[in-house]
């Protein structure tokens, strides 16, 4: 049995669930490898430990490996946790503000963490705000040392030192049920701009030299992410016995219908579409200095798997 050590940004969060599932649910110990869950925030720091050789396998934002692994050199996307852009713009229930509508967070507080704030900019950038003035865009109070950004973030809410947040479908759905937050957008469903359903989605990623010298761990790695995925999909009830070392009671009783809700985007394939958008918003944010073939960023070894 070989020992891996898998990371993701955000615990208690439905953003990299398959992750966790195929940890918790037993899918990596099929596949001969003992892995581990572990949780380091923020998910620049999550792919700097992948770069470092501190971790093997991150579960997290597709265009963040860019912040340590310059223009994709020494990464791989082994395969999709999901599809689509994932996160949530919730903001104070008061402001009755029309969902879809972005110029409503003109002025206001909103919290965001280091990575996921990308997918937040451009689409200010794409409905012609600027993120840097019309928004007051920041780090979300007391996150450091917490497992679940979005709960955090939605008890900042609460509290009234944010106006808003963009954040992950547990926090979300936290604020929405303490009647405190409504949901302006659902990148993951469409409500942003032309486009921006593409810019991101949650990846499962390792490093150019695991590929290269341990091609069948990464294959048997992205298999058991696979398999946990099929298993959400036919029974999302499954994800109360992933969480039940990880997750608050709270928690735990919402995760299952947040899963069943995102179990029709659980589809491991990297399509080029995807993967030409995915460069596209990098390039934008500037944290990608041109095009890159598809070959050079997506594993080979994977695709046969998805």
């Amino acid at each position: 049995m070989t020992a891996i050590r898998v990371a993701i940004p955000d615990m208690i969060s439905p953003s990299y669930f398959p992750a966790i599932a195929a940890v918790e649910l037993g899918f990596f110990k099929q596949e001969g490898l003992d892995a581990s869950i572990e949780l380091i925030y923020p998910v620049t720091k999550t792919y700097e430990e992948l770069r470092d050789g501190k971790v093997d396998y991150v579960g997290g934002a597709a265009h963040a490996p860019l912040y340590a692994f310059k223009d994709w050199a020494g990464c791989r996307l082994l395969g999709a946790l999901a599809q689509n852009m994932y996160w949530y713009l919730i903001v104070r229930k008061d402001l009755q503000a029309k969902r879809g509508d972005l110029h409503a967070l003109k002025g206001l507080r909103i919290g965001a963490a280091p990575g996921p704030v990308d997918g937040l900019k451009r689409m200010l950038r794409d409905v012609g705000m600027n993120p840097d003035t019309d928004v007051q865009i920041g780090p979300v109070p007391g996150v450091a040392g917490v497992v679940s950004f979005g709960v955090t973030a939605a008890k900042a809410l609460e509290e009234g030192k944010l106006d808003g947040f963009w954040a992950n479908g547990m926090g979300s759905e936290v604020a929405i049920l303490n009647g405190v937050g409504s949901l302006l957008l659902d990148a993951r469903r469409g409500d942003g701009p032309a486009g921006s359903v593409d810019y991101t989605f949650p990846a499962f990623v390792t490093t150019q030299r695991k590929v290269e010298e341990k091609p069948a761990e990464a294959q048997a790695a992205m298999r058991a992410i696979v398999n946990a995925q099929q298993a959400l999909k036919r029974d999302p009830s499954l994800a109360v016995k992933a969480v039940k070392n990880h997750f608050p009671p709270a928690e735990t009783a919402l995760i299952a219908e947040l899963i069943r809700r995102d179990a029709p985007f659980f589809d491991a394939a990297i399509s080029r579409q995807k993967l030409d958008a995915l460069n596209d918003f990098s390039r934008s944010m500037g944290i990608l200095s041109g095009p890159k073939a598809y070959g050079d960023v997506v594993a080979e070894c994977c695709r046969s798997v998805w």
